[in-house]
């Protein structure tokens, strides 16, 4: 008790005399302890916000599959479409030329023409000698003669002149169809280069896809989650068509843009590409998952490039990307039915466009989740998927 009064004593002491008190006097095994849990604290917070930036990577790496295969598909694109548009060049160098050698042809029969005229010409004058133009004049047996003599010779040298300046020209027009023809030559190599450039990066796009698309359908966990980003953008599908129902059942009732009913239509709708069915409607097993997947549509094996035809009129709903499906062109019907078309190279109509039956919309490919060529067809009554094949043409 005496020390514990001894102590507070020294420390009014050194307060009155305006001294701090030693920290080592001070310190308290509470405090320490606190300072102790707020580090620890302040380290699992750090090691939180690790963890937690490692999940977010790792969900964006998953969320990223599809998107990786849209990315690949774009630079695809870019590459054909320069492809198309250095061949469309290159054609069009390849008929300059073709027009430069029809006009070097006719040039070149020209200047032959020209000169045998012209020798034929210089042999006339060598055989008359210099003098031979006098003779024919002192030859004259009156005035006018001599001036009949005067106009002819002097008709002939006019002509003989414009002969040479045929010529010259000629040569000059020869020599500069030949340029310009060596010059489209050089720029159809260099369009030559750059096709061939444009055909390789291509195809080393399309292997790259190939390698992923393969990555993922012969690893599960990424199959798994490729299945599940694909299975929001058909969501996103259905709910787009769900909205277009609800807003045609608000609005005023208006016939179907065709002349086609839909229930006569079944079995006999036109096919939307040529080619042969690979995939199905329903329900299908995954040949090396214990997975199972419910399509809503079927799949065409198709010719790169060819026509998409619309399979009923309508008007054009949706004409863009979508992940997992490439692009997509969606018709309104108006008639109750929709119809989606994916996996194109190319779209060929806008949003808002009026179509008829067996107009084409776009062009067949490969982009989305496939490694080949086709085309995947959804037929919808509402946002409720149909059989495609109980409703086309049989064949």
């Amino acid at each position: 008790m005496s020390c514990w009064i001894g102590l507070r004593v020294g420390v009014v002491i050194w307060g009155l005399l305006g001294l701090s008190w030693p920290a080592v006097v001070l310190a308290d095994p509470i405090v320490d302890k606190i300072e102790k849990e707020r580090k620890a604290l302040e380290q699992l917070k750090d090691q939180i916000e690790e963890k937690r930036k490692l999940a977010d990577e790792a969900g964006k790496k998953r969320e990223s599959l599809l998107q990786g295969i849209q990315t690949l598909d774009e630079r695809v694109l870019h590459y054909r479409q320069a492809h198309l548009e250095i061949s469309r060049k290159l054609k069009k160098k390849d008929q300059e030329i073709e027009v430069l050698n029809e006009q070097l042809s006719g040039l070149r029969g020209s200047v032959r023409e020209r000169q045998d005229a012209i020798l034929a010409r210089l042999r006339v004058q060598y055989m008359e000698g210099r003098f031979g133009q006098w003779k024919t004049l002192l030859a004259s047996d009156s005035y006018g003669d001599f001036q009949r003599r005067l106009q002819y010779l002097s008709a002939v040298s006019e002509r003989d002149f414009a002969l040479m300046g045929t010529f010259r020209t000629d040569m000059t027009r020869m020599e500069q169809a030949e340029r310009q023809r060596e010059e489209a030559r050089v720029g159809m190599l260099s369009y030559k280069h750059s096709t061939e450039k444009q055909l390789a990066e291509m195809k080393s796009v399309k292997k790259e896809k190939k390698v992923y698309l393969t990555r993922i359908t012969h690893e599960k966990e990424s199959y798994e989650h490729a299945l599940q980003e694909l299975e929001r953008s058909a969501s996103r599908i259905d709910s787009l068509l769900r909205e277009l129902e609800t807003r045609r059942r608000a609005a005023p009732v208006r016939p179907p843009t065709g002349g086609m009913a839909p229930r006569g239509a079944k079995g006999a709708l036109p096919w939307p590409a040529d080619g042969s069915v690979i995939s199905f409607f329903g329900r299908q097993k995954h040949p090396t998952f214990n997975t199972y997947v419910q399509r809503r549509g079927i799949e065409i094996k198709t010719v790169e490039g060819s026509d998409i035809h619309a399979v009923m009129p309508g008007s054009v709903v949706y004409a863009d990307w979508l992940k997992g499906y490439g692009l997509v062109i969606i018709l309104d019907h108006a008639n109750g039915f929709f119809s989606l078309y994916a996996h194109a190279s190319k779209i060929l109509v806008t949003v808002g466009a009026q179509v008829e039956a067996g107009h084409a919309i776009g062009e067949t490919g490969d982009t989305g989740m496939t490694g080949e060529n086709t085309l995947y067809f959804e037929l919808r009554e509402g946002a409720e998927p149909l059989d495609p094949l109980q409703w086309l043409a049989r064949r």
